[in-house]
């Protein structure tokens, strides 16, 4: 199990926008076999910042996420919308083991 943490900080006035797309794209990824989990969060403390995490059951599923035209259409729309680009890290999953997802 691989969780990908991703860190978004949005342009003044695009809270809104960014939020549905965002939640429209980890609805559709729920849907995906790779993924076990697709959290979407924000900062209580700057309503502009968000977190996604991204739980993946395979090595192979976040490329095979990248590769659906939902993805495809989050990555374009919400682009302009970011103050700055992006920024995630990786951590292997330890607990709960992965028959829990």
């Amino acid at each position: 199990m691989l969780s990908v943490h991703v860190h978004v900080h949005v342009k003044p006035g695009f809270e809104e926008p960014f939020l549905e797309a965002t939640l429209a794209n980890a609805r559709q990824s729920l849907a995906e076999p790779g993924i076990a989990r697709f959290d979407v969060g924000r900062s209580p403390e700057d309503p502009r910042r968000f977190l996604l995490v991204e739980v993946y059951r395979t090595p192979e599923a976040p490329r095979q996420h990248k590769e659906t035209p939902h993805y495809a259409l989050w990555r374009d729309t919400v682009a302009p919308m970011m103050a700055e680009p992006r920024q995630s890290s990786k951590f292997e999953m330890l607990f709960p083991e992965e028959a829990a997802w």
